[in-house]
């Protein structure tokens, strides 16, 4: 089994990057720890096109409730992510529960 462990420096960096990365993708960082190296990063649902939706609701006699219940309840959910480097210096990514 092969292990990279990283310098302190080299993991602080690939974190670093992590989170830029992150926070590009539109995710809001809530909580930082450079000495642990792990960050608590959020990203708030998207607004559902109601109007839209009805009208395709309309169009298809009903269909389409199906999916537009579930665009709702979806995109409307709060998104959290852990990211962190672990004890071997490699990164990863988990999701976090939302109450």
């Amino acid at each position: 089994m092969k292990k990279n462990h990283l310098s302190q420096e080299q993991s602080l960096q690939v974190f670093s990057n992590m989170i830029s990365n992150k926070v590009h993708k539109g995710f809001t960082l809530e909580e930082r720890n450079d000495k642990l190296l792990f960050a608590v990063l959020s990203k708030g649902g998207k607004v559902v096109n109601h109007g839209l939706n009805f009208t395709i609701f309309c169009l298809t006699l009903g269909l389409w409730s199906f999916a537009w219940l579930y665009l709702t309840l979806e995109a409307s959910k709060q998104k959290k992510i852990l990211v962190a480097i672990d004890e071997d210096g490699l990164p990863f990514e988990e999701r976090c529960l939302v109450a």
